[in-house]
Protein backbone atom coordinates (compact mmCIF):
# COMPACT_ATOMS: atom_id res chain seq x y z
CA UNK A 1 0.00 0.00 0.00
CA UNK A 2 1.27 3.47 -0.89
CA UNK A 3 0.48 5.51 2.21
CA UNK A 4 2.76 8.37 1.21
CA UNK A 5 0.43 9.19 -1.67
CA UNK A 6 -2.38 9.88 0.82
CA UNK A 7 -0.14 11.65 3.37
CA UNK A 8 -0.39 8.92 5.98
CA UNK A 9 1.93 6.88 8.20
CA UNK A 10 1.15 3.88 10.40
CA UNK A 11 2.42 5.12 13.79
CA UNK A 12 3.76 3.36 16.83
CA UNK A 13 1.35 4.78 19.40
CA UNK A 14 2.18 4.96 23.09
CA UNK A 15 -0.50 4.54 25.76
CA UNK A 16 -0.37 4.69 29.57
CA UNK A 17 0.28 1.31 31.20
CA UNK A 18 -2.62 -0.62 32.70
CA UNK A 19 -1.97 0.69 36.23
CA UNK A 20 -2.45 4.36 35.31
CA UNK A 21 -5.72 6.06 36.28
CA UNK A 22 -6.84 7.32 32.87
CA UNK A 23 -9.34 9.74 34.40
CA UNK A 24 -6.38 11.59 35.94
CA UNK A 25 -4.04 10.97 33.01
CA UNK A 26 -6.16 12.64 30.32
CA UNK A 27 -6.59 16.43 30.30
CA UNK A 28 -8.11 18.85 27.80
CA UNK A 29 -6.25 20.63 24.99
CA UNK A 30 -3.77 23.24 26.19
CA UNK A 31 -5.39 26.03 24.14
CA UNK A 32 -8.70 25.86 26.04
CA UNK A 33 -9.87 27.94 29.04
CA UNK A 34 -7.18 30.54 28.32
CA UNK A 35 -8.95 33.19 30.42
CA UNK A 36 -10.03 30.76 33.14
CA UNK A 37 -7.06 29.78 35.33
CA UNK A 38 -9.52 28.29 37.83
CA UNK A 39 -10.20 25.45 35.38
CA UNK A 40 -6.52 24.55 35.28
CA UNK A 41 -6.25 24.87 39.06
CA UNK A 42 -9.04 22.28 39.34
CA UNK A 43 -7.25 19.99 36.87
CA UNK A 44 -4.05 20.31 38.90
CA UNK A 45 -5.93 19.41 42.07
CA UNK A 46 -7.45 16.31 40.44
CA UNK A 47 -4.10 15.07 39.09
CA UNK A 48 -1.89 15.95 42.08
CA UNK A 49 0.80 13.33 42.63
CA UNK A 50 -0.39 11.13 39.75
CA UNK A 51 0.98 10.48 36.26
CA UNK A 52 -0.89 12.88 34.00
CA UNK A 53 -0.64 14.59 30.66
CA UNK A 54 -1.02 17.82 32.63
CA UNK A 55 2.63 17.34 33.58
CA UNK A 56 3.79 17.19 29.95
CA UNK A 57 1.81 20.02 28.33
CA UNK A 58 2.01 23.81 28.61
CA UNK A 59 -1.50 25.25 29.12
CA UNK A 60 -1.63 28.47 27.14
CA UNK A 61 -3.19 30.34 30.05
CA UNK A 62 0.36 30.29 31.50
CA UNK A 63 2.34 31.09 28.33
CA UNK A 64 3.16 34.63 29.46
CA UNK A 65 4.29 33.63 32.96
CA UNK A 66 7.89 34.45 33.83
CA UNK A 67 8.87 30.83 34.55
CA UNK A 68 8.18 29.55 31.03
CA UNK A 69 11.66 28.22 30.32
CA UNK A 70 11.78 26.34 33.62
CA UNK A 71 8.33 24.88 32.97
CA UNK A 72 9.48 23.63 29.53
CA UNK A 73 12.56 21.96 31.06
CA UNK A 74 10.33 20.21 33.58
CA UNK A 75 7.95 19.10 30.83
CA UNK A 76 10.81 17.60 28.81
CA UNK A 77 12.24 15.87 31.87
CA UNK A 78 8.86 14.37 32.77
CA UNK A 79 8.33 13.15 29.21
CA UNK A 80 11.60 11.25 29.36
CA UNK A 81 10.73 9.85 32.78
CA UNK A 82 7.39 8.56 31.47
CA UNK A 83 9.28 6.73 28.72
CA UNK A 84 12.01 5.40 31.00
CA UNK A 85 9.79 4.18 33.86
CA UNK A 86 7.18 2.50 31.64
CA UNK A 87 4.37 4.95 32.31
CA UNK A 88 4.02 5.06 28.53
CA UNK A 89 4.20 1.83 26.57
CA UNK A 90 3.89 1.05 22.87
CA UNK A 91 0.80 -0.70 21.55
CA UNK A 92 1.36 -4.35 20.65
CA UNK A 93 1.37 -3.48 16.94
CA UNK A 94 1.76 -0.33 14.94
CA UNK A 95 -1.61 0.94 13.87
CA UNK A 96 -4.39 3.45 14.33
CA UNK A 97 -6.82 4.01 17.20
CA UNK A 98 -10.56 4.22 16.60
CA UNK A 99 -12.17 6.71 18.99
CA UNK A 100 -15.75 7.12 20.20
CA UNK A 101 -16.20 10.28 22.29
CA UNK A 102 -19.32 11.21 24.23
CA UNK A 103 -19.58 14.90 25.10
CA UNK A 104 -21.99 17.12 26.98
CA UNK A 105 -23.55 18.02 23.63
CA UNK A 106 -23.40 14.76 21.65
CA UNK A 107 -23.82 11.07 22.53
CA UNK A 108 -21.10 10.06 20.06
CA UNK A 109 -18.35 11.67 17.98
CA UNK A 110 -16.18 9.21 16.09
CA UNK A 111 -12.56 9.63 15.06
CA UNK A 112 -9.41 7.81 13.99
CA UNK A 113 -5.97 8.56 15.43
CA UNK A 114 -3.34 8.40 12.68
CA UNK A 115 -0.03 10.04 11.76
CA UNK A 116 -0.08 12.48 8.84
CA UNK A 117 2.87 13.41 6.66
CA UNK A 118 4.03 17.01 7.09
CA UNK A 119 5.57 16.87 3.62
CA UNK A 120 1.98 17.16 2.35
CA UNK A 121 1.11 20.17 4.54
CA UNK A 122 1.58 23.88 3.94
CA UNK A 123 -0.10 26.45 6.19
CA UNK A 124 0.83 29.44 4.03
CA UNK A 125 -1.78 31.48 2.19
CA UNK A 126 -2.69 30.02 -1.17
CA UNK A 127 -1.56 26.51 -0.28
CA UNK A 128 -2.69 23.76 -2.64
CA UNK A 129 -1.34 20.82 -0.64
CA UNK A 130 -3.18 17.63 0.34
CA UNK A 131 -3.36 18.90 3.95
CA UNK A 132 -4.36 22.55 4.42
CA UNK A 133 -5.10 25.08 7.12
CA UNK A 134 -8.72 26.21 7.30
CA UNK A 135 -7.88 29.42 9.15
CA UNK A 136 -5.10 31.95 8.88
CA UNK A 137 -1.93 30.91 10.70
CA UNK A 138 -0.29 33.66 12.75
CA UNK A 139 3.43 33.00 12.36
CA UNK A 140 4.21 35.25 15.34
CA UNK A 141 2.33 32.78 17.56
CA UNK A 142 4.64 29.89 16.66
CA UNK A 143 7.91 30.69 18.55
CA UNK A 144 6.63 29.88 22.08
CA UNK A 145 5.05 26.70 20.78
CA UNK A 146 8.25 25.76 18.97
CA UNK A 147 10.14 26.17 22.25
CA UNK A 148 7.81 23.64 23.87
CA UNK A 149 8.07 21.05 21.08
CA UNK A 150 11.60 21.35 19.73
CA UNK A 151 13.31 19.37 22.52
CA UNK A 152 10.31 17.21 23.44
CA UNK A 153 10.76 13.44 23.37
CA UNK A 154 7.11 12.77 22.61
CA UNK A 155 4.07 14.45 21.14
CA UNK A 156 0.57 14.23 22.55
CA UNK A 157 -2.03 15.34 20.02
CA UNK A 158 -4.98 17.62 20.52
CA UNK A 159 -5.08 18.18 16.74
CA UNK A 160 -8.29 17.19 14.96
CA UNK A 161 -8.20 16.99 11.16
CA UNK A 162 -11.32 16.85 9.02
CA UNK A 163 -12.17 14.64 6.06
CA UNK A 164 -15.17 15.23 3.80
CA UNK A 165 -16.65 11.73 3.61
CA UNK A 166 -20.43 11.93 3.04
CA UNK A 167 -20.59 8.19 2.27
CA UNK A 168 -18.96 7.44 5.65
CA UNK A 169 -16.43 5.10 4.09
CA UNK A 170 -13.31 5.68 6.22
CA UNK A 171 -14.07 5.76 9.95
CA UNK A 172 -17.59 4.50 10.53
CA UNK A 173 -17.25 0.99 8.98
CA UNK A 174 -14.43 0.16 11.39
CA UNK A 175 -16.91 -0.09 14.26
CA UNK A 176 -18.51 -3.06 12.49
CA UNK A 177 -15.25 -5.03 12.58
CA UNK A 178 -15.22 -5.77 16.35
CA UNK A 179 -11.88 -4.04 16.99
CA UNK A 180 -9.97 -4.76 20.20
CA UNK A 181 -10.85 -2.34 23.06
CA UNK A 182 -7.96 -0.25 24.40
CA UNK A 183 -9.56 2.17 26.85
CA UNK A 184 -12.98 3.13 28.19
CA UNK A 185 -13.33 5.81 30.89
CA UNK A 186 -14.92 9.04 32.11
CA UNK A 187 -13.11 12.30 31.35
CA UNK A 188 -12.46 14.82 34.10
CA UNK A 189 -14.52 17.90 34.96
CA UNK A 190 -17.78 16.68 33.41
CA UNK A 191 -16.29 16.40 29.91
CA UNK A 192 -17.94 13.16 28.86
CA UNK A 193 -16.70 9.66 28.12
CA UNK A 194 -14.20 8.15 25.68
CA UNK A 195 -13.60 4.70 24.22
CA UNK A 196 -10.69 3.58 22.05
CA UNK A 197 -10.09 0.52 19.88
CA UNK A 198 -7.01 -0.86 18.11
CA UNK A 199 -7.00 -0.73 14.30
CA UNK A 200 -3.78 -2.65 13.84
CA UNK A 201 -4.41 -5.59 11.52
CA UNK A 202 -3.20 -5.44 7.90
CA UNK A 203 -6.76 -5.90 6.67
CA UNK A 204 -8.21 -2.97 8.62
CA UNK A 205 -5.28 -0.69 7.83
CA UNK A 206 -5.70 -1.53 4.14
CA UNK A 207 -9.41 -0.78 4.42
CA UNK A 208 -8.64 2.70 5.77
CA UNK A 209 -5.99 3.34 3.12
CA UNK A 210 -8.28 2.26 0.28
CA UNK A 211 -11.13 4.50 1.46
CA UNK A 212 -8.86 7.53 1.81
CA UNK A 213 -7.29 6.85 -1.58
CA UNK A 214 -10.76 6.93 -3.12
CA UNK A 215 -11.50 10.28 -1.47
CA UNK A 216 -8.17 11.60 -2.79
CA UNK A 217 -8.88 10.46 -6.34
CA UNK A 218 -8.74 13.48 -8.71
CA UNK A 219 -11.90 12.23 -10.43
CA UNK A 220 -13.87 11.94 -7.16
CA UNK A 221 -12.54 15.32 -5.99
CA UNK A 222 -13.43 17.09 -9.24
CA UNK A 223 -16.94 15.66 -9.33
CA UNK A 224 -17.61 16.40 -5.66
CA UNK A 225 -16.58 20.06 -5.75
CA UNK A 226 -16.87 20.86 -9.47
CA UNK A 227 -13.23 21.93 -9.26
CA UNK A 228 -11.43 20.66 -12.39
CA UNK A 229 -8.60 23.18 -12.05
CA UNK A 230 -7.93 22.72 -8.32
CA UNK A 231 -5.47 20.44 -6.54
CA UNK A 232 -6.89 17.74 -4.29
CA UNK A 233 -7.68 18.69 -0.70
CA UNK A 234 -8.03 15.54 1.44
CA UNK A 235 -7.38 16.80 4.98
CA UNK A 236 -8.56 20.15 6.36
CA UNK A 237 -7.53 21.43 9.76
CA UNK A 238 -10.20 21.36 12.42
CA UNK A 239 -8.60 22.02 15.82
CA UNK A 240 -4.96 22.62 16.66
CA UNK A 241 -4.03 24.73 13.64
CA UNK A 242 -1.02 26.34 15.33
CA UNK A 243 0.11 23.05 16.87
CA UNK A 244 0.33 21.43 13.45
CA UNK A 245 2.02 24.55 12.06
CA UNK A 246 4.56 24.26 14.88
CA UNK A 247 5.31 20.65 13.95
CA UNK A 248 5.70 21.73 10.32
CA UNK A 249 8.07 24.58 11.21
CA UNK A 250 10.30 22.23 13.21
CA UNK A 251 10.28 19.67 10.41
CA UNK A 252 11.32 22.27 7.83
CA UNK A 253 14.10 23.45 10.16
CA UNK A 254 15.40 19.88 10.49
CA UNK A 255 15.54 19.55 6.71
CA UNK A 256 17.39 22.84 6.35
CA UNK A 257 20.00 21.82 8.93
CA UNK A 258 20.64 18.44 7.33
CA UNK A 259 23.47 17.97 4.84
CA UNK A 260 20.82 16.76 2.42
CA UNK A 261 17.02 16.44 2.77
CA UNK A 262 17.25 12.68 2.31
CA UNK A 263 19.22 12.39 5.56
CA UNK A 264 16.16 13.20 7.63
CA UNK A 265 13.27 11.84 5.56
CA UNK A 266 12.81 8.92 7.98
CA UNK A 267 12.94 11.18 11.03
CA UNK A 268 9.81 10.73 13.19
CA UNK A 269 9.44 14.53 13.27
CA UNK A 270 8.29 14.31 9.65
CA UNK A 271 4.90 13.12 10.93
CA UNK A 272 2.32 14.39 13.40
CA UNK A 273 -0.21 12.38 15.39
CA UNK A 274 -3.76 13.64 14.84
CA UNK A 275 -7.36 12.50 15.09
CA UNK A 276 -9.25 12.32 11.81
CA UNK A 277 -12.95 13.24 12.06
CA UNK A 278 -15.55 13.05 9.33
CA UNK A 279 -17.12 16.48 8.86
CA UNK A 280 -20.45 14.68 8.37
CA UNK A 281 -20.34 13.03 11.80
CA UNK A 282 -23.56 13.91 13.65
CA UNK A 283 -21.59 14.43 16.84
CA UNK A 284 -19.45 17.17 15.28
CA UNK A 285 -20.89 20.64 15.66
CA UNK A 286 -19.34 23.88 14.49
CA UNK A 287 -19.48 26.66 17.03
CA UNK A 288 -18.42 30.26 16.50
CA UNK A 289 -15.35 31.60 18.25
CA UNK A 290 -16.15 34.92 19.87
CA UNK A 291 -13.81 37.70 20.94
CA UNK A 292 -13.26 39.45 24.27
CA UNK A 293 -11.08 42.56 24.23
CA UNK A 294 -9.18 43.58 27.38
CA UNK A 295 -7.69 46.95 28.42
CA UNK A 296 -9.96 48.93 26.12
CA UNK A 297 -12.23 51.98 26.19
CA UNK A 298 -15.37 50.61 24.47
CA UNK A 299 -16.87 53.97 23.50
CA UNK A 300 -13.62 55.09 21.91
CA UNK A 301 -13.28 51.76 20.09
CA UNK A 302 -16.79 52.04 18.68
CA UNK A 303 -16.17 55.59 17.46
CA UNK A 304 -12.92 54.55 15.82
CA UNK A 305 -14.71 51.59 14.23
CA UNK A 306 -17.28 53.91 12.70
CA UNK A 307 -14.49 56.03 11.26
CA UNK A 308 -12.78 52.94 9.89
CA UNK A 309 -15.87 51.92 7.93
CA UNK A 310 -16.38 55.46 6.57
CA UNK A 311 -20.08 55.92 7.24
CA UNK A 312 -21.04 52.29 6.57
CA UNK A 313 -21.13 51.40 10.28
CA UNK A 314 -23.86 52.23 12.79
CA UNK A 315 -23.89 51.43 16.51
CA UNK A 316 -27.11 50.77 18.43
CA UNK A 317 -27.51 50.14 22.15
CA UNK A 318 -30.06 47.58 23.38
CA UNK A 319 -31.95 47.04 26.59
CA UNK A 320 -30.60 43.53 27.10
CA UNK A 321 -28.64 40.67 25.55
CA UNK A 322 -31.73 39.01 24.09
CA UNK A 323 -32.59 42.12 22.08
CA UNK A 324 -29.07 42.33 20.63
CA UNK A 325 -29.00 38.63 19.70
CA UNK A 326 -32.46 38.80 18.13
CA UNK A 327 -31.34 41.70 15.96
CA UNK A 328 -28.38 39.68 14.68
CA UNK A 329 -30.66 36.76 13.75
CA UNK A 330 -32.76 39.12 11.65
CA UNK A 331 -29.72 40.13 9.60
CA UNK A 332 -30.66 38.07 6.57
CA UNK A 333 -30.57 40.96 4.14
CA UNK A 334 -27.84 40.58 1.60
CA UNK A 335 -25.08 43.09 2.08
CA UNK A 336 -25.48 43.73 5.83
CA UNK A 337 -23.45 42.44 8.76
CA UNK A 338 -24.80 42.70 12.32
CA UNK A 339 -22.54 41.82 15.25
CA UNK A 340 -23.79 41.96 18.87
CA UNK A 341 -21.41 43.26 21.55
CA UNK A 342 -21.32 43.87 25.28
CA UNK A 343 -19.34 46.06 27.67
CA UNK A 344 -19.72 47.53 31.14
CA UNK A 345 -22.61 49.71 29.88
CA UNK A 346 -24.64 46.75 28.63
CA UNK A 347 -25.40 45.32 25.19
CA UNK A 348 -25.67 46.59 21.66
CA UNK A 349 -24.98 45.71 18.06
CA UNK A 350 -22.77 46.90 15.21
CA UNK A 351 -24.33 47.11 11.74
CA UNK A 352 -22.04 47.28 8.70
CA UNK A 353 -23.50 47.93 5.26
CA UNK A 354 -21.83 46.94 2.00
CA UNK A 355 -19.21 44.79 3.74
CA UNK A 356 -16.08 43.85 1.80
CA UNK A 357 -15.99 40.35 3.27
CA UNK A 358 -18.32 37.34 3.32
CA UNK A 359 -18.09 36.67 7.06
CA UNK A 360 -19.05 39.03 9.89
CA UNK A 361 -15.87 38.03 11.69
CA UNK A 362 -13.72 39.10 8.74
CA UNK A 363 -15.35 42.55 8.73
CA UNK A 364 -14.71 43.14 12.45
CA UNK A 365 -11.18 41.68 12.27
CA UNK A 366 -10.30 44.08 9.43
CA UNK A 367 -10.63 46.84 12.02
CA UNK A 368 -9.61 45.05 15.21
CA UNK A 369 -6.23 43.74 14.09
CA UNK A 370 -4.70 47.19 13.60
CA UNK A 371 -6.66 48.77 16.45
CA UNK A 372 -5.44 46.33 19.08
CA UNK A 373 -1.82 46.68 18.02
CA UNK A 374 -2.03 50.49 18.11
CA UNK A 375 -3.84 50.79 21.45
CA UNK A 376 -2.20 48.17 23.67
CA UNK A 377 -5.37 46.15 24.01
CA UNK A 378 -5.42 42.35 24.10
CA UNK A 379 -7.84 39.83 22.65
CA UNK A 380 -8.88 36.36 23.77
CA UNK A 381 -10.69 33.84 21.61
CA UNK A 382 -13.71 32.49 23.45
CA UNK A 383 -15.69 29.28 22.98
CA UNK A 384 -19.24 29.67 24.26
CA UNK A 385 -21.60 32.61 24.70
CA UNK A 386 -21.65 32.34 28.49
CA UNK A 387 -17.98 33.28 28.89
CA UNK A 388 -18.44 36.37 26.69
CA UNK A 389 -21.49 37.35 28.75
CA UNK A 390 -19.35 37.00 31.89
CA UNK A 391 -16.13 38.68 30.75
CA UNK A 392 -17.36 41.26 28.27
CA UNK A 393 -19.36 43.27 30.82
CA UNK A 394 -16.39 43.85 33.11
CA UNK A 395 -14.92 47.34 33.27
CA UNK A 396 -12.26 47.82 30.59
CA UNK A 397 -13.45 44.81 28.59
CA UNK A 398 -15.61 44.35 25.52
CA UNK A 399 -17.12 41.22 23.96
CA UNK A 400 -18.16 40.45 20.38
CA UNK A 401 -20.55 37.61 19.45
CA UNK A 402 -20.24 35.93 16.03
CA UNK A 403 -22.53 33.49 14.20
CA UNK A 404 -21.46 29.93 13.30
CA UNK A 405 -20.47 28.92 9.78
CA UNK A 406 -21.90 25.88 7.99
CA UNK A 407 -19.64 22.83 8.33
CA UNK A 408 -21.01 21.39 5.10
CA UNK A 409 -19.59 24.28 3.05
CA UNK A 410 -16.16 24.33 4.71
CA UNK A 411 -14.19 22.21 2.22
CA UNK A 412 -15.57 24.01 -0.81
CA UNK A 413 -14.86 27.38 0.80
CA UNK A 414 -11.24 26.42 1.49
CA UNK A 415 -10.79 25.02 -2.03
CA UNK A 416 -12.09 28.14 -3.77
CA UNK A 417 -11.49 30.99 -1.30
CA UNK A 418 -8.53 29.78 0.74
CA UNK A 419 -8.14 29.88 4.52
CA UNK A 420 -10.69 31.69 6.66
CA UNK A 421 -9.74 34.42 9.16
CA UNK A 422 -7.98 33.03 12.23
CA UNK A 423 -10.18 31.56 14.95
CA UNK A 424 -13.32 31.62 12.80
CA UNK A 425 -14.94 28.46 14.10
CA UNK A 426 -14.62 25.86 16.81
CA UNK A 427 -15.55 22.22 16.67
CA UNK A 428 -17.83 22.24 19.68
CA UNK A 429 -17.54 23.85 23.10
CA UNK A 430 -14.37 23.91 25.20
CA UNK A 431 -15.25 20.75 27.14
CA UNK A 432 -15.79 18.88 23.84
CA UNK A 433 -12.21 19.45 22.69
CA UNK A 434 -9.76 16.62 22.30
CA UNK A 435 -8.22 15.34 25.53
CA UNK A 436 -4.56 14.30 25.60
CA UNK A 437 -4.26 10.54 25.84
CA UNK A 438 -2.13 8.87 23.16
CA UNK A 439 1.50 9.76 22.51
CA UNK A 440 4.23 9.13 19.92
CA UNK A 441 8.01 9.46 20.04
CA UNK A 442 9.28 12.33 17.91
CA UNK A 443 12.99 11.91 18.61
Amino acid sequence: MNLEKIGLQIPEILLPNKDIDLHKWSVVACDQYTSQPDYWAEAKKITAGEPSTLNVIFPEVFLEDSNGDERIKQINSTMQNYLDDGTLQAMTNKGFILVDRKTSQAPSRKGLVVAIDLEHYDFNKGSQTLIRATEGTIVDRLPPRIKVRQDAAIELPHIMVLIDDPERSVIEPLFQQNPQPLYDFELMIDSGHIKGYAIDTPELIQQVADALETLASPEVFTNKYNAPDKDVLLYAMGDGNHSLATAKAIWESLKEDANSPQEVMNNPARYALVELVNIHDEGLQFEPIHRVIFNVNPERLLKDMQSHFSGRCTIERCNNAEEAMAKAKQANKEGIHIVPFNDASGYGYIQISQPEFTLELASIESFLNDYLAANGAKVDFIHGDDVVHELGIKEGNMGFFFPPISKHSLFKTIIFDGALPRKTFSMGEADEKRFYLEARKIK
